[in-house]
């Protein structure tokens, strides 16, 4: 199989092997195994009822679980899990679990030989069972190019294994805490420091999600704050003026008389004209005075 197309069927084949059907609860070394959807930090149908039973791969500095029916190790104070396409991983055995981009799954998880996984994906089978997956044969070219080296390290300096959380024997599935509780306790019984800080730090930083990859939605438009419109009476138009809708007129404004007029004015106020008397109020002049003689 080459480089995969979109994942196309993550979290929606179920594949389900039950173990003990309408019996008791499931027994040290057994497993219930379901792929299904989920969402971010919470099971992904990978059922696991009490602390396995952890066994080292000779050579790495990993562990497996050899009487599950799972893929499960343990590496660096963490626990690994690839279900379908995809790597999760927890601090506790049975979840809840984070998925992990191929490029943040560390080298030595990636290098644990095809033996030792108790449920190999289809797409393993014609590979050489002694060696691990061909992760860039899988994954693409661009994530080889990236991931140049991962399947190279000197076998004599392999680094050595992290202790067991073996505090978690005692809480099996009645008594499994929630992921709340799990950091108080980790914090309490188990104080490793990994010896990856890389691996871990990048681990930390990427979000942590599984399930169906959704792309993210553009935030919505901000509405804008419209101020109250005063009503229309408010406004005078001038006849056959025409005026956008929702526009405010300008204010009126009284324009001065011209200067002249306004001192005519002034003088009309102080000296009022005096009504013609005699015949000059019916329009009648008399006739200019002659001299004698």
């Amino acid at each position: 199989m080459t480089q995969r197309s979109g994942r196309h069927y993550r979290g929606t084949g179920i594949v389900a092997v039950c173990i003990l059907l309408g019996g008791s609860a499931l027994a040290v070394g057994q497993v219930r195994i379901g792929v299904g959807i989920a969402m971010p930090g919470v099971r992904i149908g990978i059922n696991i009822p009490s602390y396995p039973q952890l066994v080292p791969v000779p050579g790495y500095p990993v562990y497996y679980a050899p009487q599950l029916s799972a893929n499960l190790f343990f590496y660096d104070g963490l626990y690994w899990v690839l279900a379908g396409e995809d790597w999760y991983y927890s601090s506790w055995y049975d979840g809840p679990w984070y998925l992990a981009e191929p490029e943040l799954v560390p080298d030595f998880i990636l290098r644990i030989p095809i033996l030792y996984y108790r449920s190999p994906p289809a797409y393993f089978l014609h590979w050489n069972r002694a060696a691990p997956p061909r992760w860039g044969e899988h994954w693409g070219r661009a994530w080889a190019e990236r991931r140049h080296g991962w399947d190279r390290w000197n076998r004599r300096a392999v680094p050595p294994r992290a202790p067991l959380p073996s505090y978690q024997r005692q809480y099996p599935r009645g008594r499994y805490p929630g992921a709340d509780r799990q950091q108080s306790l980790e914090n309490r019984f188990y104080r490793y420091t990994p010896r990856d800080a890389g691996d871990r730090a990048r681990l930390r930083q990427a979000p942590p999600r599984s399930g169906p990859r959704i792309a993210p939605q553009p935030n919505p438009p901000a509405r804008e704050r419209r101020r109250p419109e005063p009503p229309p009476s408010a406004y005078r138009s001038p006849p056959g003026a025409m005026q956008r809708p929702g526009a405010r007129p300008p204010p009126e404004r009284s324009h001065p008389a011209p200067q002249g007029r306004q001192e005519n004015r002034r003088q009309e106020n102080r000296n009022p004209k005096q009504p013609p008397a005699g015949d000059e109020r019916r329009g009648h002049r008399p006739p200019p005075d002659r001299p004698p003689g």
